[in-house]
């Protein structure tokens, strides 16, 4: 049985939390005529593994007296919510390890239950979904994302610099046992894992799972040679469908994958292709990190400080803020992988929150 917390729980978050803004308010819209309706959110940009694609192997996280508070990030983001925002995402770094993290969903809950929002959702490792997954579908989530790169135990350990590949499975049993939709999300990885992607895209159909692959984005410093772990997903297309039919499907989520049916398997398989097939066109996303940044593009550097904001004037100042970095929501990032490129932006993936 899933997990439900007592009504008095609700009723206490309710009465601690400020409201959204009005629901008739203007939607957001940038430049190109984009309407943001999809916020992902970073609760830390701490994480319990090291993946050699995300980080440095001693990275570097912020003091822990510069991350937003629960109900700061519930403020901000019930004002997202308030202008139009259907769908938010928490992420980190790893969301799971972030002190309070089940408070904050039980917070956010209430704007599904109001109707104001469509789908509350996270991006995780795996590594605790475990001891949480009940309490998530309690809370209304219906469906997570989990990062696993490959099924093999000694790979999994040398591309997470430590992580057992056990426990993300636990993971992703209790995940399913407990009601809630997975989606696997699979980096692509030259010499790390390419060998292994036609078996675990396999795996996860038998499984019932959806599975996107990514490729590898130039983000901050990793110690690590871009050039030599990218890998062309339109290459991996190429190998699979010497193995399997590709269905072309119109299914959209709302984020950035372009999907297949794959015929053998009967399962949906995702492609997401920043670095070889532009879909900046029609995002309709925008991040906010865990200190209250506003990224317009995962991308590039231009960004509002929400943080300060909400310590100077409140959600109508908040409110402002956003608006005001949304109208200038660039059209594209400038991703570059090459023998001369530096990253695009100096901070890491973990930080933003992908």
């Amino acid at each position: 049985m899933a997990f439900v917390p007592p009504p008095e729980r609700y009723a206490q978050l309710n009465m601690t939390t400020a409201p959204a803004s009005s629901p008739a308010a203007e939607p957001l819209v940038d430049p190109l005529g984009r309407v943001i309706r999809y916020v992902r959110i970073s609760v830390t940009d701490r994480c319990d593994l090291r993946c050699t694609y995300c980080m440095a192997e001693r990275q570097t996280f912020l003091p822990r007296e510069d991350l937003l508070s629960i109900e700061d990030l519930d403020r901000l983001a019930s004002v997202f919510v308030g202008l139009g925002a259907r769908r938010l995402r928490l992420t980190g770094g790893e969301p799971l390890v972030r002190k309070g993290f089940m408070d904050l969903v039980a917070r956010l809950s209430r704007h599904l239950a109001s109707g104001a929002l469509d789908e509350l959702t996270l991006t995780t490792n795996g590594m605790r979904l475990a001891e949480h997954a009940e309490a998530l579908a309690g809370h209304g989530v219906r469906r997570v994302n989990v990062s696993l790169d490959t099924l093999e135990p000694e790979t999994y350990r040398r591309l997470t610099r430590g992580g057992d590949v056990s426990r993300a499975l636990e993971g992703i049993a209790a995940a399913k046992a407990a009601g809630l939709a997975v989606k696997i999300n699979a980096v692509a990885l030259a010499r790390d894992n390419a060998a292994d992607l036609p078996g675990l895209i396999e795996w996860a159909h038998g499984e019932g799972h959806e599975i996107s692959l990514i490729e590898a984005m130039p983000m901050g410093e990793i110690g690590a040679d871009r050039e030599a772990q990218f890998l062309s997903l339109g290459d991996v297309r190429r190998g699979l469908e010497a193995r399997w039919t590709l269905t072309p499907m119109v299914k959209r989520t709302g984020g950035p994958a372009r999907y297949v049916r794959v015929e053998e398997t009967g399962g949906t398989l995702g492609f997401i292709t920043p670095m070889t097939h532009n879909f900046c066109g029609d995002c309709n996303r925008v991040r906010m990190t865990c200190t209250g940044r506003l990224y317009l593009c995962l991308g590039q550097d231009d960004h509002a400080d929400l943080a300060g904001a909400l310590a100077e004037g409140g959600e109508a100042a908040v409110e402002a803020a956003i608006r005001a970095a949304v109208a200038r929501k660039p059209g594209a990032h400038d991703f570059r992988i090459g023998p001369d490129a530096v990253p695009a932006v100096a901070r890491p993936m973990s930080l933003t929150g992908g």
